[in-house]
């Protein structure tokens, strides 16, 4: 079994904080909303930022996809490598994936790492809602978009 883990610290997510989710391979990710505050405890290594607008600083590395409220990534190429990206990071970095509410874009998106991780495109969804945020990835469309993922 494979756990996020800290390249400086050697510390993991905690697999019982809020919005942490583990994959089946074992890897942890956090989703959350920005809306919210910053979780207490360990910060992430790095944040993938699924937003219309590019967000504010913060101290640790970011990414931003353009992907506006309710809707799919501006730019579906970019964000299907973006999601590799933090699937691949998470074997051994604290990854976070986040929306201004955390269920719809952010619940795509970790239905996406959920497919990446060899869940059935067509469970994906059900698997992030189990495992996350019972509402998370809110519309059709981005039902669609888990569906086709991968």
């Amino acid at each position: 079994m494979t756990v996020s883990v800290d390249r400086a610290s050697g510390a993991p997510w905690d697999p019982t904080a809020a919005g942490v989710m583990r994959l089946p391979s074992g890897r942890l990710v956090r989703g959350r909303g920005l809306l919210r505050p910053v979780p207490p405890g360990l910060r992430p290594d790095v944040g993938f930022y699924l937003l219309g607008r590019r967000p504010a600083a913060f101290p640790w590395e970011t990414r931003w996809l353009r992907w506006p409220d309710f809707r799919l990534p501006a730019d579906r190429t970019e964000a299907a490598a973006a999601l590799r990206e933090a699937w691949e990071r998470s074997t051994a970095e604290r990854v976070e994936l986040a929306c201004a509410g955390g269920r719809g874009r952010t619940g795509t998106a970790l239905a996406c790492l959920a497919v990446l991780d060899g869940v059935p495109a067509g469970e994906a969804v059900a698997y992030v809602r189990e495992h996350y945020d019972r509402h998370a990835v809110e519309t059709p469309w981005q039902r669609r978009f888990v569906g086709r993922f991968g």
